[in-house]
């Protein structure tokens, strides 16, 4: 009778973890990624009321200047009596 051996899985390996639009960055525990591939996801869950949105409300992330520019104007005119 042949012996089985018995693995324990670990999860996806490092280079397949990343899926098709998640990039490894230098630092372990960042990924770097589109806002176009990322955003309908953030709509999607924010739409559905997520629960683990909160987790992850006090993340800081880093944006581009002129992303945080459009944001900012956005935000001032979109101010109920602008």
């Amino acid at each position: 009778m042949a012996l089985r051996k018995l693995r324990v899985y670990m999860g996806p390996d490092a280079e397949s973890a990343a899926g098709p639009f998640l990039h490894e960055a230098p630092q372990s525990n960042t990924v770097r990624t589109t806002l176009g591939e990322i955003l309908p996801l953030l709509a999607d869950a924010v739409a559905s009321q997520r629960t683990w949105l909160t987790d992850f409300e006090a993340d800081e992330i880093t944006i581009s200047t002129d992303l945080h520019d459009v944001l900012q104007a956005y935000r001032h005119f979109r101010r109920p009596g602008a």
